[in-house]
């Protein structure tokens, strides 16, 4: 069933929870749920220029609002303007390049996160923003990536009593989601690093573009960690409790989170390291072939030098050089240059230089 633009589209739970599943689904659109311990409602939207007409939200009830490709300032303010989200706040959230930080405004805070993912073997990022007041949530993303999915999904089915939890809960486990979400990248990270360890070793594989896929993960971990890092700080002000409005029962949750982006750090570190040390094995194997190389011309050329010697001899036009009109001569030129060759073949071969 279809409805008109701008018009409020009121879905039954479990088909509202599944409806960012669908890939056909609009790139623009305004997800909005209220909820308490005995209520549920949500409603989706796809903004046409106009602000939507939204639900209202009655006493004691939890709103969540999920923007999705809306770009349009004027459009955000006039959504966000009667929640008193400040100018720069709508400025920070129409922002691609903004860094990983949290902002308390008072009433509200606004916390600034990024994820990732490999699209066709290409590390993307995508900043993903968050507005926790006493009594709402609101989240924004530049275009959809199925991250939220599940929690509408277990708030359409009351899973874990979500819908008798408090707003700061719903944010705690949206910034658990986002964390989670970096253990899938790390583990495909993972796979690409052990990827190349093994064609690393491999005598079969080819090696002139191992280096440019180094350089890549290395370029990566630089981008994971440059993010990673000041979500830490984020989670770990979180953590400590230095916001009113996530202290309580959520501020323990917290915690568990603040300890995940730890372990990814850690991870992330780790599978750096062995980054590095391939970009050092690669360039000492690398240095090893040509070595080896090097000894195969140099043996080449130590074989020919003597030969080099005695052709440049024999080829002076000196009168008194009595072998030379001797019968036998050049046959026993070439005999000496055989075993020259000879004896050197078995001297670098009990040295091993072959």
């Amino acid at each position: 069933m279809t409805a008109p633009q701008n018009q409020p589209i009121l879905l039954p739970a479990d088909e509202a929870a599944q409806r960012s599943d669908v890939k056909n689904a609009p790139p623009r659109a305004v997800h909005q749920t209220v909820y308490s311990a005995h209520s549920f409602r949500s409603q989706d939207y796809t903004p046409d220029g106009t602000p939507p007409q939204l639900m209202p939200s009655e006493n004691g009830e939890t709103e969540w609002l999920h923007f999705v490709g809306i770009n349009d300032a004027v459009l955000l303010k006039s959504i966000l303007s009667p929640y008193g989200v400040h100018d720069l706040v709508i400025e920070d959230i129409l922002s691609r390049k903004q860094r990983p930080k949290i902002e308390d405004y008072g009433g509200y805070v606004f916390i600034a996160a990024r994820v990732f993912q490999y699209v066709q073997g290409k590390l993307q990022s995508d900043p993903v923003y968050l507005i926790l007041g006493r009594r709402f949530v609101f989240t924004f993303q530049q275009r959809r990536l199925g991250l939220f999915t599940d929690i509408r999904r277990q708030m359409a089915d009351n899973r874990y009593d979500i819908r008798s939890k408090t707003a700061p809960f719903l944010a705690y486990r949206i910034l658990d989601r986002l964390i989670d979400d970096y253990f899938v990248t790390l583990e495909q990270y993972d796979n690409r690093v052990e990827n190349i360890d093994k064609t690393l070793f491999s005598q079969n594989a080819d090696h002139r573009d191992i280096l440019t896929r180094i350089h890549r993960l290395k370029r990566d971990a630089v981008r994971l960690r440059r993010t990673l890092l000041p979500l830490r700080d984020v989670m770990l002000q979180l953590a400590r409790g230095e916001f009113e409005v996530f202290r309580g029962e959520p501020h323990l949750y917290l915690r568990d989170v603040y300890d995940h982006t730890m372990q990814l750090i850690e991870s992330l570190d780790a599978s750096r390291d062995t980054v590095l040390s391939m970009m050092d094995i690669h360039l000492s194997f690398q240095s090893n072939r040509l070595n080896g190389q090097m000894r195969v011309l140099t043996v080449i050329t130590i074989l020919f030098m003597p030969l080099t010697v005695i052709t440049g001899i024999y080829g002076m036009n000196f009168d008194h050089m009595p072998e030379l009109r001797w019968h036998y001569g050049y046959f026993m030129v070439l005999g000496l240059m055989l075993c020259i060759i000879v004896g050197l073949l078995v001297f670098f071969s009990r040295k091993k230089w072959l």
